[in-house]
């Protein structure tokens, strides 16, 4: 008799995570692997996204994805994931990841925790939203209160653009957007969207200031049990919902751009924006994780900075 596996995630039905996950349900239903049971939205159910992540880790369940953030405080060398301003080629980062430094990272997460990636999926670039004015440069960021995700170099990176940063689960988002526990918040351009934040967020600056890169994990205690051929059948039905993911995820970079412009959104590209000095003002937190980094994964993931840092 078949064993039933739990697949779940933390965004509701209009995201392009979910229907990436219920491919991957799809494509391995039926299969060897067993019966696949998906929750779509663990917030729905009332639980948070931290509590997904730890039953991930303990069995629980089974697949379920997480942004490499929440991780990087017990597997230090998933901040290469989160320096700023380190990534402009989408293509050219998650093809890295599919090379060696995936390989380097997959075996960091499986030393120092109770997960195996089994991929990397694309979270689209991080943008600033916020209730107060349009933000162009650093002098702008002042003062202002930032919602982020629970991410130490996240939030040491947005402290020093002037932002005070904190951090909530994504069940709250919302909830800290309404009622203005924060003047800003940062995520992708769909995510503006799938929570709806527009209504209380006018003002959009296209900073790019993050890569978002989502780990596609499961227990390593379960990954293990597998045998050869189940796990071959599991790994073909990832990298089919991978590339349906990430082929979604620049879709819908740019359809979102335009939906929240027709919404009335005031929103600023880079080309009106102080890049130079937002780059600036984080360049002490990018040079300081780089040197902390494994000069091996930095120069699999991020080739230039790695010789920018030491010329």
């Amino acid at each position: 008799m078949k064993t039933t596996f739990y697949l779940a995630g933390y965004q509701g039905s209009a995201s392009i995570l979910t229907a990436a996950l219920t491919t991957l349900a799809r494509r391995l239903d039926g299969s060897t692997v067993g019966t696949p049971h998906l929750v779509p939205d663990v917030t729905a159910l009332g639980e948070s996204a931290a509590s997904l992540f730890a039953s991930l880790e303990n069995g629980e369940r089974h697949i379920g994805y997480m942004a490499s953030g929440y991780l990087s405080a017990r597997v230090p060398e998933l901040a290469v994931l989160d320096l700023p301003f380190s990534v402009q080629d989408r293509a050219a980062a998650l093809a890295a990841l599919d090379g060696e430094a995936g390989n380097l990272l997959r075996n960091a997460v499986a030393k120092q925790s109770g997960l195996h990636v089994l991929g990397f999926w694309d979270n689209g670039f991080r943008h600033i939203s916020n209730a107060v004015r349009s933000i162009t440069a650093p002098e702008d960021c002042q003062g202002l209160v930032i919602r982020t995700l629970d991410s130490e170099l996240y939030r040491r990176s947005l402290s020093a653009l002037g932002f005070k940063a904190i951090t909530t689960d994504v069940k709250d988002l919302v909830r800290v957007v309404q009622d203005r526990t924060v003047d800003a918040q940062e995520n992708p351009l769909t995510n503006l969207l799938t929570f709806e934040l527009w209504k209380h967020h006018p003002h959009v600056s296209l900073t790019g200031h993050f890569f978002g890169v989502l780990l596609l994990v499961c227990p390593r205690s379960w990954y293990e049990r597998l045998n050869p051929a189940q796990r071959e059948t599991l790994q073909q039905a990832v990298n089919e919902a991978t590339v349906q993911q990430r082929a979604s995820a620049a879709e819908q970079d740019a359809s979102a751009l335009t939906r929240l412009q027709s919404l009335g959104v005031h929103v600023k590209g880079m080309e009106a924006l102080d890049m130079a000095g937002l780059q600036q003002a984080t360049a002490e937190v990018r040079q300081h994780s780089l040197s902390q980094l494994p000069p091996e994964l930095v120069q699999a993931y991020l080739p230039t900075m790695l010789h920018a840092s030491i010329n």
